[in-house]
């Protein structure tokens, strides 16, 4: 007896010793991991951060070492609104992404639709040519499509070449919506179809509340792409300034402002906080959209 209480009192500081390193090597582990988040995300903020503190300076004071600005010179933002033709750029920059988004999902969402839980003969061919299609370099048909658009519709000097192409459905947009459908049971729509719905009923009472995290996320993907596009506004709408988009006109501003980079940046700002708020309050929507995407094949 008295042998087995020595062995217990040499093993509780033992154990005791053991819990304490435990809980040491989580704790420092803890630090290393948070550490590395904080420093990775100062390495994308700081960036973001400067360029705001930059819109706030004087013309004098952009060109120093001064890291905030003093006083706060809110007034940039309003000269930069006051430039002749941003608020155009606005205008057609919201016409373009948003109008653009509408028409890409109302257009690829059908498709995706039928290729995801349709069984018809040549299915699997045509999935196949949607994916040629992403494969497919735009630079590859700009020249034949200018000369559509341009030369055989007249619309060269307008954002419409641009838009009216996204009413036919896009290959990347209906290929990540076919890979969310994939994941609604199969069950859901045949007891819609029992209650005597169509197949057109059963996608916009069935499928389209399931899949609002899929057609969020190519919402996103579609707005994001429309509104940063430089490569199509400057085909297409180069010889209209009336036709400016953001992403293009942003260019003409620099080659204005070249030494007023307060104004610059002001102007940047302004371009890239749309997108930043749409991504920050849809971000939920959209990282379960793209994470779902790829649960089935």
């Amino acid at each position: 007896m008295a042998q087995a209480l020595d062995t217990l009192k040499e093993a509780g500081p033992t154990a005791s010793s053991a819990e304490h390193v435990a809980r040491r090597k989580a704790l420092l582990n803890w630090i290393a991991v948070h550490a590395l988040g904080v420093a990775a995300a100062l390495f994308f903020v700081l960036p973001f951060v400067f360029l705001f503190l930059t819109s706030l300076m004087s013309d004098q004071q952009a060109l120093t070492r001064d890291l905030l600005p003093h006083p706060f010179e809110w007034s940039n933002y309003r000269r930069v609104f006051d430039t002749p033709g941003f608020l155009t750029w606005w205008k057609n920059t919201l016409l373009y992404a948003g109008l653009g988004t509408v028409l890409t999902v109302v257009s690829s969402l059908p498709v995706a639709y039928a290729l995801a839980k349709f069984r018809f003969r040549g299915r699997q061919l045509s999935l196949m040519l949607v994916i040629s299609m992403m494969m497919l370099p735009p630079q590859v048909v700009v020249i034949p499509m200018y000369l559509f658009w341009a030369k055989q519709l007249d619309m060269s000097g307008t954002l419409w070449p641009l838009i009216i192409p996204m009413a036919f459905g896009d290959a990347f947009s209906i290929f990540l919506l076919r890979q969310f459908l994939l994941t609604i049971p199969d069950e859901y729509l045949d007891a819609a179809k029992v209650d005597g719905c169509g197949d057109l009923r059963t996608l916009l009472k069935v499928v389209v509340p399931m899949a609002k995290p899929g057609i969020a996320a190519v919402a996103l993907f579609q707005f994001f792409y429309a509104w940063n596009d430089y490569f199509g506004p400057q085909i297409y709408a180069s010889e209209n300034p009336a036709a400016w988009t953001l992403s293009y006109g942003l260019e003409s501003f620099k080659g204005a402002h070249h030494t007023d980079w307060n104004l610059t940046m002001a102007a940047t700002v302004l371009v890239m906080a749309p997108v930043i708020l749409v991504f920050f309050f849809a971000q939920k929507a959209f990282v379960e959209g793209v994470t779902l995407t790829g649960v089935k094949g």
